[in-house]
């Protein structure tokens, strides 16, 4: 067993802990009964592919299964298109791409259909890639296979390059992110060291979550002032964003800023009386922050102050959606894949997989879609982040007094099952 938290209270409760993930000794399935599919939903992520290609080679080699399926095109994939048969020879080399071979799409879930169709084309073992709302949708088929009696496997694999899944320690891609994030933010400093007051944004992928930022930013060292959803700002008055770029540039002659895209959303909301549209999957379609704080500073700059400034804007984002994993995310996919696969032949259905503590586990698909994973402004991490920069903490220490609640909630029972059992 895999324990949730390793550091607890003196009087804390023995706490929530997972199955290791891993082969087991008796297996569920024969090898030539098996029909798996593998679909891919939400936007997109380095290593995507990576992890087709290990599931569809850990079900052949590793169990001799030949009959795998690739559903194209998201969840509606399931009912309005057609699939492609995956061996190895047509995985082969993937994973040197970005993107991912199924194709993906937003929404489109309908559990009776999907279900129906699964029941329909005789499938055992359902391999599901996508973040949290993903994850949500395979908690609704894993439960109502269950509900039909169906000898189903239902195995979820979390992606996600915002990191923004709870329990797991990260997910994939998001080591590749954080590196290929250097790049722009490197452009950025190389810009406005060559100019005079320059000041370079770069806007990073985080709906909800700055990870990327925050990582980013502390593995850079050239970022003067690191902007998160999590961490409100304000541009005026004492304290205020307006005053630290006017106060780095006098000093240093040019400043570089990260945002989050998802940084000071009800901000621009107010400023540019925009309503609240969303997307397929029923996320809020985020205001561009970053060509709204550009002009804010500037205007501030050039109007107010009467500055001469030299504005630089980059956003990698699709740049870095786009590529194929790197080494350690490759190693990464290889390890949720043929954890996923393991439980899915042992026979375990409605679980997600990933590192609990550096332990690979099997995780009920319900723990890791209660709640968004954040960056913690009372945690180490977003200290030695401002210690890195220097820059505002833009919220007053009354504001931190509300110390960090623990909101992995009590002991409560780990929901997965064994096919066919009625024991959790």
């Amino acid at each position: 067993m895999v324990a949730k938290k390793i550091v607890v209270q003196g009087s804390g409760d023995r706490g929530i802990y997972y199955r290791r993930a891993g082969p087991r000794e008796r297996v569920y399935f024969k090898s030539d009964e098996v029909r798996a599919c593998i679909v891919t939903c939400g936007g997109l992520c380095p290593g995507i592919n990576t992890v087709i290609r290990e599931i569809v080679y850990g079900l052949n080699y590793m169990y001799g299964v030949d009959d795998i399926l690739g559903i194209q095109g998201g969840y509606r994939g399931f009912y309005s298109k057609n699939t492609i048969n995956l061996t190895p020879k047509v995985v082969n080399d993937i994973h040197k791409r970005g993107g991912t071979l199924l194709q993906t799409s937003r929404g489109g879930h309908d559990t009776q259909k999907i279900v129906d169709n699964i029941q329909d084309r005789m499938i055992n073992q359902v391999y599901i890639i996508g973040g949290d709302g993903t994850q949500r949708g395979a908690a609704l088929i894993a439960k109502e296979v269950e509900r039909r009696g169906l000898q189903v496997s239902v195995a979820g694999i979390p992606k996600t390059i915002d990191n923004d899944i709870v329990v797991i320690d990260k997910s994939f891609g998001f080591d590749t992110a954080v590196e290929e994030a250097q790049r722009a933010i490197n452009a950025a400093h190389v810009e406005v060291e060559s100019v005079e007051n320059g000041i370079g944004i770069v806007k990073l992928m985080g709906r909800y979550s700055g990870f990327i930022a925050v990582f980013a930013t502390l593995a850079s060292r050239d970022v003067d002032c690191c902007l998160i959803p999590e961490s409100p700002f304000y541009l005026e008055g004492h304290g205020g964003l307006f005053q630290f770029v006017e106060k780095r540039l006098k000093e240093h002659g040019h400043i570089v800023i990260v945002v989050a895209e998802g940084a000071g959303q009800d901000y621009v909301a107010q400023s540019m009386n925009a309503t609240v549209e969303k997307d397929a999957s029923g996320n809020k379609l985020l205001l561009d922050v970053g060509p709204w704080l550009s002009q804010q500073i500037k205007d501030h700059l050039t109007k107010v102050r009467k500055m001469t400034v030299n504005m630089k804007y980059i956003d990698p984002t699709y740049m870095v959606r786009a590529i194929p994993s790197n080494a350690s995310d490759n190693i990464y996919c290889t390890l949720l894949a043929h954890s996923a696969v393991h439980g899915a032949m042992a026979g375990f259905t409605g679980f997600t997989v990933g590192p609990v503590n550096n332990r690979h586990a099997y995780i009920p698909i319900s723990h890791v879609t209660e709640r968004t994973n954040t960056v913690k402004l009372t945690d180490r991490m977003w200290a030695r982040l401002l210690a890195s920069t220097n820059q505002p903490s833009f919220i007053h220490n009354d504001e931190l007094i509300k110390e960090d609640v623990d909101l992995n909630g009590a002991a409560d029972a780990v929901d997965y099952k064994k096919i066919g059992s009625t024991s959790t």
